[in-house]
């Protein structure tokens, strides 16, 4: 199959703009809950807030804004993390047909610095201190800001006293000014090479994106008369933070907001808000796995929880075949030894995601079909998607009750997939981006008559669903002259336990090889099995029982490829690539070049030897 496509469930929006919904919804049902917030002093209690509240928060803030002059298509840009702040600063912006850029919290002076002036920004929004230190630090683009305002200094509070005297029909005419074809968001590209393009994304594009999505999946957010609701922590520099945000707005969907993602603050956040459903990257449903199987080795149950492991993927195996027409389902023996499990394991991986979410949605990255099948067999079933930030995140997503896990689903409705004859996904659909800021050439370079080059390969299988294999510009040429993906061997490789990222290598060279960092948690724990000292990674790096470990999960990814396209040689890295240092991207992709550039003498030796 070359192209599917699937009809719309809802019409592209005619008029308006994003901010509408809540002006809309705080008119119609004003006790309805809208949000729910942490006051400060206890991290597990959550406030809620009505769409009426929410309204007149959004409505302060916006007369604030004009009384410091913000205006119709001024851009501004908001430094954040996922911070209710964050939200209702992004819902006043659009109050006033301004446009809201994006900006990742850890973004270096150079990032930031381009964003201002290819932006030409004229206010922005930070956090803390630093982050204005940041901003003073980027120099001569900051010569257009009209103003700075922190978050930590309670600029929302402030921005609501100033412009108390404002009409809020001031704020109204504004509002009623936006059409659905204005840009709402700039969103800067993540920059896996070169320098970040700004997108152009409209307020149609994300409210046929967030309307469809609800049309379709919505009624899966939560059980039977209960009103869904969403902990929110993908950043809101990323589009798809961006789409979970106004999704759950436009959807009635309790919103709440957690800005830290490491661990050791996101689970417990999830267990005090108890969502029902997440939204979520492979990443963190890679952590809960590895962390239950850590936790049951660490009892002496990992034989338990591998046998449970391995009955969850086959249950769901059943039911997928069922579903597709070529198998019967479980049968009686499969759904006795299920039923056992899931009062001794699987009710307990489901308790770290506050125990009532069934189901869930990854993107971002690519998901494994095993970590796939075990959370469907374990009772969350995660549907996969797929998309870009040109494509306002999703364009592709498993159909409900039926994913097919190992693909990203089939076209959302109203979208088309077309595999080009080189195997490049192409898309088009009203979720497709209005070009890159003041950069045509780039835009022509993607934009074909209504169809969007995503750069991805892929193809279609016979029922439509698309299967992800790589990037083009990642595609490896060997010296002999052998292509071949990547992708393969770095998904096989992350799912050993002690294994936390691979990039594998091997352009102009004889043969391929990897670099492989570990999990510093994983490699802990698997010390003190060993009943070893525990020391860090960097010291570990030659330790011969260690490189066995890798040198076995090795082999193991080769047998699912050619012996021109295994490993040959890998080197184990004494830290794990990182945001801070430009080795991954806000979605949490490698930056394959970036990588490449830092660990070259790593790379060197692994051809000298």
């Amino acid at each position: 199959m070359r192209e599917m496509s699937l009809p719309r469930v809802v019409e592209p929006p005619q008029w308006g703009g994003l901010a509408d919904s809540v002006y809309e919804t705080a008119e119609r049902t004003p006790d309805l809950v809208q949000m729910a917030r942490r006051p400060g002093h206890d991290p597990n209690e959550w406030v809620p807030v009505t769409a009426a509240e929410f309204r007149d928060r959004v409505l302060a803030v916006a007369k604030g804004l004009l009384a410091h002059g913000i205006r119709f298509g001024d851009r501004v840009a908001l430094m954040s993390r996922t911070r209710e702040e964050w939200t209702v600063l992004a819902y006043a912006l659009w109050s006033l047909g301004a446009q809201v850029v994006p900006v990742y919290p850890t973004a270096s002076t150079d990032q930031l610095s381009w964003i201002l002036h290819d932006a030409e920004v004229t206010a922005i929004v930070v956090e803390n201190e630093e982050q204005v230190m940041t901003v003073g630090a980027a120099g001569d683009p900051t010569a257009g800001l009209v103003r700075i305002w922190q978050m930590d200094n309670g600029c929302l509070d402030q921005l609501a006293a100033q412009g108390y005297g404002v009409e809020d029909d001031a704020v109204r005419q504004h509002r009623m000014a936006v059409q659905p074809d204005q840009t709402a968001a700039i969103c800067y590209t993540s920059g896996t090479t070169g320098r970040p393009k700004g997108c152009l994304i409209t307020h149609g594009n994300l409210m046929y994106e967030c309307d469809s999505l609800l049309a379709d999946w919505g009624h899966i957010l939560a059980a039977p008369g209960e009103q869904p609701s969403v902990l929110a922590f993908l950043p809101v520099a990323h589009c798809y933070g961006i789409m979970v945000v106004v999704g759950c707005v436009r959807g009635g969907v309790i919103l709440g907001h957690q800005p830290d993602l490491s661990p050791h603050a996101l689970l417990p956040a999830l267990a005090s808000f108890r969502p029902t459903s997440v939204y979520a990257v492979p990443y963190i449903f890679e952590k809960i796995y590895d962390k239950a199987r850590r936790a049951a080795e660490a009892d002496g149950h990992v034989r338990l929880f591998d046998r449970a492991a391995q009955t969850a993927m086959r249950y769901a195996e059943a039911l997928e075949a069922r579903t597709s027409g070529t198998g019967p389902g479980p049968g009686p023996a499969l759904r006795m030894k299920h039923k056992v499990y899931d009062r001794l394991v699987y009710g307990k991986i489901r308790d770290v995601l506050g125990g009532r979410v069934r189901n869930a949605v990854s993107g971002g990255s690519t998901l494994s079909r095993q970590l796939g099948l075990f959370f469907a067999g374990a009772g969350i079933t995660l549907y996969n998607g797929y998309g870009l930030t040109e494509t306002t995140a999703a364009v592709t997503a498993q159909p409900v009750d039926a994913p097919r896990f190992g693909t990203v689903g089939r076209p959302l409705p109203g979208c088309t997939v077309h595999i080009a004859r080189d195997g490049e996904v192409w898309v088009r659909g009203d979720v497709v981006f209005a070009g890159y800021l003041n950069n045509p050439k780039a835009t022509e370079a993607v934009l074909h008559d209504g169809w969007f080059a995503t750069g991805d390969l892929g193809h279609l299988d016979d029922d439509g669903y698309l299967v992800i294999t790589g990037r083009k510009k990642d595609i490896i040429i060997t010296s002999g002259g052998k292509s071949l993906s990547p992708l393969t061997l770095e998904e096989q490789l992350r799912q050993h336990p002690l294994i936390s990222q691979c990039l594998v290598v091997g352009d102009d060279r004889p043969y391929v090889a990897a670099l492989i960092t570990l999990d510093p948690e994983a490699l802990h724990h698997w010390q003190q099995l060993q009943g070893r000292t525990p020391a860090a990674p960097e010291a570990l790096a030659d330790d011969e029982d260690l490189r066995a470990q890798i040198r076995r999960a090795v082999n193991r990814a080769n047998t699912k490829v050619s012996r021109a396209e295994s490993i040959r040689a890998f080197r184990i890295l004494p830290h794990e690539f990182s945001m801070a240092h430009g080795h991954m991207t806000p979605s949490m992709k490698l930056r394959r070049g970036a990588i490449v550039s830092a660990y070259a003498q790593d790379i060197a030796r692994l051809y000298a030897q």
